[in-house]
């Protein structure tokens, strides 16, 4: 394989420099020519010394085993084929944000850009573009956080497309993606442990009740929690416990039963004993539930189902959260942030950060840390006070 420039006249007088590379197919052993283009403009090279530079670089890309034959490929295309190859190796919820942001945010501004020209300026502009007037609505721009995320879907993609041949490099490494504004302790709010014991006495009754204490008491996630089934929840034992095994969650308008987050997300909870006098009192109440309904009650075994025993919407959960906080008078966070205030909580009261990565379900122990470095400065003053006074005697 070798390459040569040729000179050719454009319809204005000008010259226009290509690239042209001899390739052998390695099926048919018959001889193919290959033009190549500036990747920069999809145009041809405007100077002789462009185009030599560029034929340098095919030269070494052919020796170092990096040579990319070009090709026609739209983002679009490549993206449509890139979401279908990846669909059964992620969560569908995963899949189905992925699918999502590219059709709506890479798609109309990229997609008619051939893959082979993707170049990071046009990355730049495009997260430019989604700061700006990104809202479909026509409202202004996304967030960083949002925009970042495009990025790390295009990343991704990017990436699988160098590991199959189809470019030389992902371009999304040499591209800007905006930095999040805030840190995750900025969008963290949580309560202190007085404040979720009120609130958790004030919707004793309500329908959601037990699911808010159960959320509150185990800072598990809200999926998770909605997804537990009565046979992974043993509470007569001397170790009450809950296996969670899987999570609901609502994809394209269908809430769906499917596997956890992460493979540490499948674990074990022991439950403290008032968790399970409520879980207890629960059980009880959703029998009669049962009784009444008689045959029009749909038998999932989920400890927190909706009315008729399917598995309970999310978004719902989330909605009469928000409804009840706002009527309890206390300061606004999201339900989410329950969990998050169970692991505050548990730092601050120096428990194990090890223990409580895996009641949490954290992949690893550095995300729990870096989650919660917010409580770093109270756990160094207690353990500077703790080793002093076992130093000291005091």
């Amino acid at each position: 394989m070798r390459g040569s420039v040729v000179k050719r006249v454009n319809a204005k007088g000008r010259a226009a420099y290509y690239v042209v590379v001899d390739e052998v197919d390695s099926g048919t052993g018959k001889r193919r020519r290959r033009w190549h283009t500036d990747p920069a403009s999809g145009q041809a090279f405007t100077t002789r010394k462009a185009a030599d530079q560029y034929n340098n670089g095919v030269v070494a890309s052919v020796h170092s085993g990096q040579y990319v034959s070009p090709n026609k490929i739209a983002v679009a295309e490549y993206l449509a084929a890139w979401l279908q190859a990846i669909k059964p190796t992620i969560k569908l919820s995963t899949w189905a944000s992925y699918e999502k942001n590219v059709r709506l945010h890479v798609i109309p501004h990229l997609g008619r850009v051939e893959l082979a020209h993707l170049t990071a300026l046009h990355l730049d502009r495009l997260y430019a573009h989604l700061l700006t007037k990104g809202r479909q609505d026509g409202t202004g721009g996304l967030s960083a956080r949002t925009v970042k995320y495009v990025h790390t879907i295009v990343g991704r993609a990017l990436k699988d497309a160098a590991r199959k041949g189809l470019v030389v490099r992902s371009v999304a490494r040499d591209a800007d993606p905006p930095k999040s504004s805030t840190t995750r302790a900025d969008v963290m709010r949580t309560w202190t442990g007085e404040e979720t014991g009120r609130f958790l006495h004030l919707v004793a009754e309500h329908r959601f009740g037990s699911l808010f204490v159960f959320l509150a008491s185990t800072g598990c996630r809200r999926g998770e929690a909605l997804g537990l089934r009565w046979r992974d929840v043993n509470l007569d034992g001397d170790q009450p416990r809950a296996s969670i095994r899987q999570t609901v969650t609502k994809v394209a308008g269908q809430t769906l039963i499917g596997t956890t987050k992460t493979n540490q997300g499948r674990r074990v909870l022991v439950l403290d004993q008032q968790l399970v006098d409520d879980l207890k009192v629960h059980r009880r109440r959703q029998a009669e539930q049962r009784l009444l309904l008689g045959a029009g009650w749909r038998d999932n075994d989920l400890v927190f189902p909706n009315h008729i025993g399917d598995p309970q919407a999310p978004e719902t959960v989330s909605r009469v959260f928000r409804e009840l906080v706002d009527k309890a008078g206390l300061p606004p966070i999201r339900l989410h942030d329950l969990r998050h205030g169970w692991a505050t909580l548990a730092l601050e009261a120096g428990i194990h950060p090890k223990v409580v990565q895996e009641r949490l379900g954290h992949a690893n122990i550095a995300i729990t840390l870096g989650t919660y470095s917010h409580v770093a400065p109270t756990m160094h003053e207690s353990a500077a006070a703790t080793v002093a006074g076992m130093i000291r005697g005091n």
